[in-house]
């Protein structure tokens, strides 16, 4: 049995998001233009967890701020 291939990590701001589906990692992208390092990360770890990306982004804003 093949081993499969070692995906590239994906990162945003220094933050591993390749645990995301594709498209959030590219909305992540864009989104990473306007907020922090803190705010990026806490959303990924929502995001992990299930949450939407309207609910992470909402709940990240009053966790770490912008």
């Amino acid at each position: 049995m093949k081993k499969p291939a070692n995906k590239k990590a994906v990162t945003v701001k220094g933050v591993d998001v390749s645990k995301l589906t594709t498209r959030q990692q590219n909305t992540m992208k864009k989104h990473s233009e306007h907020h922090t390092k803190k705010h990026i990360q806490a959303m990924t770890r929502l995001m992990q967890n299930g949450t939407s990306f309207t609910e992470s982004h909402k709940k990240a804003q009053r966790q770490v701020g912008r």
